[in-house]
């Protein structure tokens, strides 16, 4: 790779400064007093002249917004002074000096410590061979570092290197594989002396980061990321804490859509009850089973076994030997009360029955050279993969939507399998009319996909709150869609980890999360381990039951019929405290805010809370302590200083804040904790099956209660 050189001070003014480089120009501008963003424009222009994160205001275009558009921010004017071979910019959050000779930026928080600062000994590279960028930062033994959307393992990143390449991760390692789903490059930094800020890398390419692997002598301690073939334009974003930056990386890329209430009741779903001969029949029999029970249930997630013949997917198809009735069926789920969520996957089979006249249109992600749909692996065949950069293609899988599920009763898509893991380098997408390579347009496929689907809901259903659900994507998938951590599989393992998993998700800006309860493949779950999972997932934003097991078991909440009162139990919690999720939905929507967190994020002063820990906060006001170790019946949490007192949620005793303590954890008990002081919205169902619109009651938890 070739450092980028040094760098002349071309002009400055008001809201920034550019320096000349042998190969384009590096310019910092002031977006808001705590926003700034550094750009290399080589001096061919862009590679991703087009960005469809970047969304300060509202929504971007269909075939995305210029890179270079500044509209949406304050761009305050701040004082900028030229120094002996560069500039000092001061806004009221930040000190930045910005140096020609060696190429190097460095922040500088008001209290005047030290944010962030570029490697001294040379910081920006390029590769005329493959394409790539580096920026290289100074790194400290202290610091730690968040973010990076489904990461696996602890979640400090220190010492780690990742990969935002996203993949179909089936089985994956969850404390140490990697990439996962999504594409993700946004990193919080908390320094060495406490301070916080984020970087967000705005670009498609797939990225490298290395958090401290990589040591090279010349160089002290540093930090960088690498950028395949892509643009190096990124966001530096300070704040006064994890939740101050966090608040703002998520106003930069759209906010966060506020789903219909019914999406915060349980879900259930198995790949094995559609995918059965009789699945009509089955699912019928699981509407009749849940009443029996007496199951509080709010939708039904379809799995593709509705389009199957044998192994094969066919989306927008029915499947009318195994589904003869599909309204009747779904008008059932109605009058039990449950929404419907169908999955649909974006790669048509090459025997697919629309897949000619979807090739006639060009709605195919397309050989560069021969204009051929580039055919890939798909669900047990070969297939093209739809082309959402192509008007005619979104036009086709929004009219599939409406006519083959819509209008059959289903409330909305689930956007599966669509990482596109195409790996041809002459993949090349329609882009609108300007030619995008896959390779810089991978995560923006589902993400075009899920707005596709929100879209086409929204007009179907135009009364109501439109909903979507995705597996991959990148930044501005949370404008439209829930999520979650993909195919895990059943563990115990599984279930400590991705705790962490969700947490780090939270942390990178995409709060409506959560995990296949009971674990997806693998064996089937034993008796304690299928109990604690439900406890551990009962309140996560996103509770959905999930499946796939070799021998045709599905995990449903009378999986062991001794278990079913704990199962049921830990249901009618997540109803219960309903009321109180939905005011962090309200939160998330207005102010930024995770649902889940980490203890530090509410904490950040309280150093045990950066100890790795299974505990989790649910909001400001509930600690949530899950039983992820076999056996275990007590459970030891820190219970972090600040509050007045932590009150137990199921007895009222009250427990000193700032220590560590032992509470009993029975296998039908899931510790709560609730700040003293706090008053909760709870459900009210007076005896009835809990529903997600059950009354409110505000209920008191004061110290000594």
């Amino acid at each position: 790779m070739r450092d980028l050189g040094r760098g002349r001070l071309l002009d400055c003014d008001a809201h920034g400064a550019r320096f000349g480089l042998a190969d384009g120009e590096l310019q910092l501008r002031v977006l808001e007093h705590a926003l700034l963003r550094v750009t290399w424009r080589p001096g061919d222009g862009f590679r991703e002249p087009r960005t469809w994160a970047i969304a300060p205001t509202a929504d971007v275009p269909w075939e995305g917004r210029r890179r270079d558009d500044s509209s949406g921010f304050a761009c305050p004017a701040v004082a900028v002074l030229r120094l002996d071979g560069g500039v000092r910019v001061t806004t009221d959050a930040l000190q930045v000096e910005f140096r020609g000779d060696p190429l190097a930026i460095s922040w500088t928080d008001p209290r005047g410590r030290a944010l962030a600062a570029d490697r001294p000994t040379s910081a920006y590279f390029r590769s005329v061979r493959t394409g790539a960028v580096r920026h290289y930062l100074a790194r400290e033994r202290g610091e730690r570092y968040y973010g990076l959307g489904d990461k696996t393992g602890p979640l400090d990143l220190h010492g780690r290197r990742l990969r935002t390449l996203a993949l179909d991760s089936l089985g994956y390692d969850p404390e140490h594989g990697d990439p996962l789903y999504k594409h993700w490059p946004f990193v919080l930094t908390r320094t060495a002396q406490g301070g916080w800020y984020g970087i967000y890398y705005d670009t498609l390419a797939a990225c490298t980061f290395d958090f401290g692997c990589e040591h090279d002598n010349y160089h002290g301690l540093y930090r960088y990321v690498e950028i395949d073939d892509g643009d190096l334009d990124y966001y530096l974003i300070a704040g006064a804490s994890p939740a101050e930056v966090i608040a703002r990386f998520v106003r930069l890329i759209g906010g966060t859509h506020l789903p219909p209430r019914w999406t915060l009741g349980y879900a259930q779903t198995a790949m094995g009850l559609t995918d059965a001969p009789d699945a009509q029949a089955q699912l019928s029999a699981f509407i009749d089973r849940c009443a029996q029970e007496r199951v509080p249930i709010s939708a039904f997630h379809f799995g593709s076994g509705y389009s199957s013949r044998g192994p094969r997917r066919y989306v927008f198809t029915w499947n009318r030997d195994k589904f003869p009735d599909p309204r009747a069926l779904t008008a059932k789920f109605r009058q039990h009360g449950m929404r419907l969520v169908a999955n649909i996957k974006p790669c048509l089979l090459d025997d697919h029955p629309a897949y000619a006249a979807v090739r006639a249109q060009n709605g195919f992600v397309r050989d560069a050279v021969s204009g051929e749909p580039v055919i890939d692996q798909f669900w047990d065949g070969v297939g093209g993969y739809l082309d959402f950069t192509a008007p005619a293609a979104v036009a086709w899988w929004q009219q599939g939507l409406a006519d083959q599920l819509l209008d059959y009763g289903f409330d909305t898509g689930w956007n599966d399998n669509n990482e596109y893991g195409v790996m041809d380098d002459a993949a090349q997408c329609h882009g609108f009319g300007a030619a995008l390579p896959l390779h810089r347009a991978r995560p923006l496929q589902p993400l075009l996909m899920t707005r596709a689907s929100f879209e086409a809901q929204a007009r179907h259903r135009p009364d109501e709150v439109p909903f979507s659900v995705t597996r991959a994507g990148c930044p501005g998938i949370q404008r439209y869609a829930q999520t979650w951590s993909g195919d895990n599989t059943t563990s115990w393992a599984t279930l400590r980890w991705n705790i962490r998993t969700g947490l780090q998700m939270s942390l990178s800006g995409m709060f409506n999360v959560g995990h296949d309860v009971g674990g997806f493949a693998g064996p089937v779950p034993d008796p304690e381990l299928f109990v604690r999972w439900v406890q551990a997932c009962c309140l996560n934003p996103r509770m959905v039951m999930n499946s796939w097991k070799a021998d045709g078991t599905v995990n449903v909440p009378w999986l062991y019929p001794e278990q079913t009162p704990l199962v049921l139990a830990a249901i009618a919690l997540r109803y219960r405290l309903l009321p109180y999720l939905w005011r962090l939905f309200e939160r998330a929507r207005d102010h930024g805010e995770p649902i889940l967190r980490p203890t530090f994020y509410s904490f950040p002063d309280d150093e045990a809370c950066y100890a790795d820990s299974d505990d989790f906060l649910l909001g400001d006001d509930v600690l949530v302590a899950p039983v992820v170790t076999p056996g275990a019946v007590t459970r030891r949490v820190y219970l972090p200083r600040g509050p007045q007192a932590w009150i137990g949620f199921a007895d009222g005793q009250s427990y000193a804040a700032g220590t560590t303590v032992e509470v009993p954890a029975p296998l039908e008990c899931l510790p709560l904790f609730v700040r003293a002081g706090s008053v909760l919205p709870l459900a009210d169902s007076d005896g009835r099956l809990p529903t997600h619109d059950d009354p409110v009651r505000n209920v008191a938890f004061p110290a000594g209660r």
